[in-house]
């Protein structure tokens, strides 16, 4: 099954903070994936707060054709918590 994005929003650097239907919720740190001629362009900050999210897909894209898997995110959002305001990672 295709995890459902809620939501996603810019987080700082390269990181976004997602929200699954499920409640699942983290943040994704990409500074280390944007390599290759489709994810390069990303490393100008810049550029790369400005994806949105495709509801159809179930992912963000970004206006370059980049994007990433629903599953990716839902994964990384599980390994990688959400912080508040900028603080350390919240505690379980």
């Amino acid at each position: 099954m295709i995890p459902k994005l809620e939501s996603a929003e810019y987080a700082g650097d390269y990181r976004i903070r997602v929200r699954f239907a499920d409640g699942r919720v983290g943040e994704i740190d990409l500074a280390q994936g944007l390599w290759g001629e489709v994810f390069e362009p990303l490393k100008d900050v810049g550029l790369f707060r400005r994806f949105h999210v495709n509801t159809e897909l179930n992912t963000i894209e970004w206006d370059t054709g980049a994007d990433l898997a629903p599953e990716y995110l839902y994964e990384n959002a599980a390994a990688q918590p959400a912080t508040e305001a900028g603080g350390p990672p919240a505690r379980r």
